[in-house]
């Protein structure tokens, strides 16, 4: 996953998803809990 608005945070990994409340873990930020109703993060595909 990647924040739309927050490139510089790196990669995400999704720890938990429960209601709008999603908790992603990025390279470069740590671990980040997100509004899922507010922000839309990018899905990465290898």
């Amino acid at each position: 996953m990647r924040h739309p608005k927050q490139p510089d945070w790196g990669l995400g990994q999704v720890q938990s998803a429960i209601n709008n409340r999603i908790t992603v873990n990025f390279e470069h930020m740590g671990k980040v809990v997100i509004n899922g109703a507010e922000i839309d993060l990018e899905l990465i595909l290898n």
